[in-house]
């Protein structure tokens, strides 16, 4: 182990990465004991020639095939010898002084394998992403295209997105979102990292939980926040919401089918 943190970030023609680059350039300087590594799935040879325009400011890693998010990860952080990682979505914007207060969250307890940042949207306001459970209704609900049946459903999507999360102190959770998330990697690697099964989608719930199985904490923050520039692709492209129901099905047929 040494003194060094790695941010570990995998792209395939990611629309807003080059943003996120810059900010993290602005961010962190040349020089931090952040290294970053971004680990590209058969991106589109322009776009790699305008990732390597970086230079030594990330280290770059090249497959010839999309494996999927996890796949991606699975390949920086364990063969990393850094003590922490971020796991860092190519469309997150942070702050480095918010980096180094997760860091000194995750150091308070030794059962911590992950703490993860409240989310806000560009405008400021909170995107719910921490799940105490899940199951196939509060999951679809989510795509129903009328508000007046999510209306009906309000008190149980309000539980289910978990809205009731203090605002003054820190919560243990079980799922965390992995737009951003800073994890043990020693205790990452314990577990076996990613299930590299989901090539997209519940991929971090799915961490999650096998942390919980294997006695580990994960921590929320509300003091530390993040901007994730959300899309919602599965809810717009009918290619990704079928990679979708794919990893909801794997997700439940490990862990149990559970409906309502």
């Amino acid at each position: 182990m040494n003194d060094r943190l790695t941010i570990s970030i995998v792209t395939h023609n990611s629309r807003h990465i080059f943003d996120v680059l810059d900010n993290l350039k602005t961010e962190l300087g040349l020089e931090s004991n952040y290294d970053i590594h971004l680990f590209d799935n058969a991106s589109e040879p322009s776009y790699i020639e305008k990732l390597e325009s970086y230079g030594s400011f990330i280290s770059i890693h090249k497959s010839d095939e999309n494996k999927g998010f996890g796949f991606g990860h699975n390949q920086i952080l364990k063969s990393t010898s850094a003590q922490y990682g971020v796991i860092f979505n190519p469309d997150v914007l942070v702050k480095k002084a918010t980096l180094d207060r997760l860091v000194n969250r995750i150091t308070e307890d030794e059962q911590l394998a992950a703490v993860c940042p409240k989310v806000l949207n560009e405008d400021g306001t909170t995107q719910y992403l921490v799940r105490q459970k899940l199951d196939v209704f509060d999951y679809m609900l989510r795509f129903v295209p009328f508000q007046f049946v999510k209306k009906i459903f309000d008190k149980r999507l309000s539980y289910y997105e978990c809205r009731d999360l203090p605002e003054d102190r820190t919560t243990h959770i079980k799922m965390g979102s992995g737009c951003l998330m800073l994890v043990d990697t020693d205790k990452f690697k314990k577990i076996g990292g990613f299930d590299e099964r989901f090539f997209m989608y519940f991929e971090d719930n799915d961490l999650c939980l096998s942390f919980g199985k294997a006695g580990y904490k994960i921590l929320y923050t509300p003091f530390e926040t993040v901007t994730h520039l959300y899309e919602k692709g599965a809810h717009k492209n009918k290619k990704l919401f079928k990679i979708f129901l794919q990893s909801m099905g794997k997700f439940f047929n490990k862990w149990g089918w559970r409906f309502f």
